[in-house]
C-alpha cells in the first residue's frame, strides 16, 4: 500500500439503527470485522456552554495544573534564578507571552483550523501534509516519518504527564505535614490506577464528571492569584513584553536556562489540538479565552507576588499561596483531583492518536470502543490504556519526584510542538496556498521559539 493510499480511512459500514437502553454505547472491534454502533439519540445536543464545560474536564486539565510546578522549578529547581523584582517580572512576562503566542495564537487560533474530518492531533496533521500535490515518494516518506516520530513523542507525553502532575499534587502533603513524605509514592500509584480503570466509561462520562470540578479548580486558581496580587499589584506590569526582553538581555545565561522551566507553563497546549475531535474547535476556543487563560495567568501573577514578598516560598509557592494553613489540606486534595483530570487530557489524546494511526495504516488494528452516542471522536482503546498505566507506574517509581521529571517532561512537549510547526508549514504552503514568504515567516517565528525552549530544556538536565 502506498503512502497516499493510507490517507483515506477504511470505509465504515452504515450504522444500524435500533432502540437503546440507558446510555451504554456499543463496542466495536477493529479486526477486519464490520463495525457497529448504537444509533445516535435524537435529543437536543448540548449547547456551547455545556460542551465548553465538558471540554474543561478533558482538554484543559494538563495545562491547567502547570502552576503546581512551573514557578517552583524556575526559582527552586536545579538551576534556580535569583529572587529579585527584575527576575520575577521577567519570568512572569515570559510565561504570559509563551501562553499567548504558543497556545492562543499557534494552537487555538491557527493549528486547530487544520482538522482532518473534525479530528486533530499529530496524525491528523500528518494526513493533511501527505496530501501535498506532486510530492516525490521521498518527501512523502519523510513527512510520514516525521509524523510517526511526533506520535511517539506524544505517547511519551501521555506517560510523563500523569506521573508528573499527580506527583506534584501529592507532594503538597510534604508542605502540610513533612512526616507524610514516605506516603507520596504509594498514594500517587493508587490514584493513577483508579484513573486508568475509570477510562472504560469514556470521555463523555469523564467530561460530565470532571467539567464542573475543573471549573471550580480554575476559579480557585484565580482566587488564590487575586488574593496575592492585591497584596503586590505591581506584578501586573509583567504583561508588558519589555520585562521579558530586558530579562533575557541582562541575564543571558540564566535566561537561557530559565526557558527550560518556562516551557512547563505551556505543557498541555498540544493536547488542545489532540483532543479537538472530542469536543470541537469552537468549544475549546471559548473555554480557553473566556475562562482558562485569564484565571491561569492570574495564578502565576499571584505566585510571583508571593515570591517577592517571601523568598522562602519558592519551596512550593503554589500551596503556600493559601492565606491560611487550614486551607492547605483542602488545596492538596483539590490539586490531586485536578491532576487526575490533567492526565485525562493526554490519555484521551492518546486514544484519538491510536485511532487515527490505524486509519492511516501505521498501527495494527486493535479493539476500539465508541463511548458516546453523539460524538464519534469519543473512544476508548483498552490495549493502549493498560500499556500507558504500566509505563506511568514505572516512571513514577523510577523518577520518584516531580522535579526529577521536569526536564524530560519539557523535552517531550517541546519536540512535539516543533514537529507540529513543521507539518503545519507544509499544510499552509501546499494546501492553503500561502506564499513562500508568508509560510517561511510562520515557520521561522514559531520554530525559533521552540528551538530556544528545547535548548534550554537540554541544558537544564542535572
Amino acid at each position: 500500500m502506498g503512502i497516499r493510499d493510507r490517507l483515506q480511512p477504511p470505509a465504515r459500514p452504515a450504522l444500524r439503527s435500533r432502540k437503546t437502553r440507558g446510555n451504554r454505547s456499543s463496542v466495536s472491534s477493529i479486526h477486519g470485522e464490520a463495525m457497529s454502533a448504537e444509533n445516535v439519540t435524537h435529543g437536543n445536543s448540548p449547547g456551547l456552554a455545556g460542551t465548553a464545560l465538558a471540554a474543561m474536564g478533558v482538554v484543559f486539565g494538563d495545562i491547567g495544573t502547570s502552576p503546581l510546578y512551573t514557578m517552583k522549578e524556575v526559582f527552586g529547581g536545579h538551576h534556580p534564578l535569583p529572587i529579585d523584582s527584575d527576575s520575577v517580572l521577567g519570568i512572569l512576562s515570559l510565561v504570559f507571552w509563551a501562553l499567548t503566542i504558543t497556545v492562543s495564537l499557534k494552537y487555538v487560533l491557527f493549528i486547530m483550523r487544520a482538522d482532518n474530518k473534525g479530528e486533530g492531533g499529530i496524525m491528523a496533521l500528518t494526513a493533511l501534509a501527505l496530501r501535498t500535490a506532486n510530492a516525490s515518494p521521498r518527501v512523502l516518506w519523510m513527512l510520514s516519518a516525521l509524523g510517526i516520530f511526533g506520535a511517539a513523542l506524544f505517547y511519551g507525553d501521555a506517560v510523563i504527564t500523569p506521573a508528573m502532575s499527580v506527583l506534584a499534587a501529592v507532594e503538597g502533603l510534604e508542605v502540610v505535614a513533612p512526616q507524610l513524605e514516605a506516603y507520596v509514592l504509594p498514594i500517587t500509584v493508587a490514584i493513577l490506577v483508579l484513573l486508568f480503570v475509570f477510562q472504560r466509561h469514556g470521555t463523555a462520562a469523564v467530561g460530565a464528571l470532571f467539567g464542573p470540578l475543573m471549573l471550580f479548580w480554575f476559579a480557585t486558581l484565580g482566587a488564590l492569584g487575586l488574593w496575592n496580587v492585591i497584596q503586590h499589584p505591581h506584578v501586573l506590569l509583567a504583561i508588558n513584553p519589555w520585562y521579558a526582553l530586558s530579562f533575557i538581555v541582562e541575564h543571558q545565561g540564566l535566561a537561557f536556562l530559565a526557558l527550560g522551566s518556562v516551557v512547563l507553563a505551556i505543557t498541555g497546549g498540544e493536547a488542545l489540538y489532540a483532543d479537538m475531535g472530542h469536543f470541537g474547535r469552537r468549544s475549546i476556543k471559548w473555554a480557553w479565552f473566556a475562562c482558562v487563560f485569564p484565571l491561569l495567568y492570574l495564578n502565576y501573577l499571584g505566585q510571583g507576588a508571593l515570591i517577592l514578598a517571601d523568598s522562602t516560598a519558592v519551596e512550593n509557592p503554589f500551596f503556600l499561596m493559601a492565606p491560611s494553613e487550614l486551607l492547605r489540606v483542602p488545596l492538596v486534595l483539590l490539586a490531586t483531583v485536578a491532576t487526575v483530570i490533567a492526565s485525562q487530557a493526554v490519555i484521551s489524546g492518546a486514544f484519538s492518536l491510536t485511532s487515527q494511526a490505524m486509519q492511516l495504516g501505521y498501527c495494527p488494528r486493535i479493539r476500539v470502543k465508541f463511548t458516546s452516542e453523539r460524538e464519534k471522536g469519543q473512544i476508548y482503546v483498552p490495549n493502549i490504556n493498560w500499556l500507558l498505566l504500566a509505563a506511568v507506574i514505572v516512571v513514577v517509581l523510577g523518577f520518584r519526584s516531580s522535579s526529577n521529571l521536569a526536564s524530560a517532561y519539557g523535552i517531550a512537549v517541546t519536540l512535539t510542538m516543533m514537529i507540529d510547526t513543521l507539518l503545519a508549514f507544509v499544510v499552509v504552503r501546499a494546501l492553503w496556498h500561502w506564499s513562500w514568504p508568508r509560510a517561511a515567516l510562520f515557520l521561522v517565528f514559531f520554530r525559533s521559539r521552540r528551538h530556544c525552549l528545547l535548548l534550554g530544556q537540554r541544558d537544564q538536565d542535572p
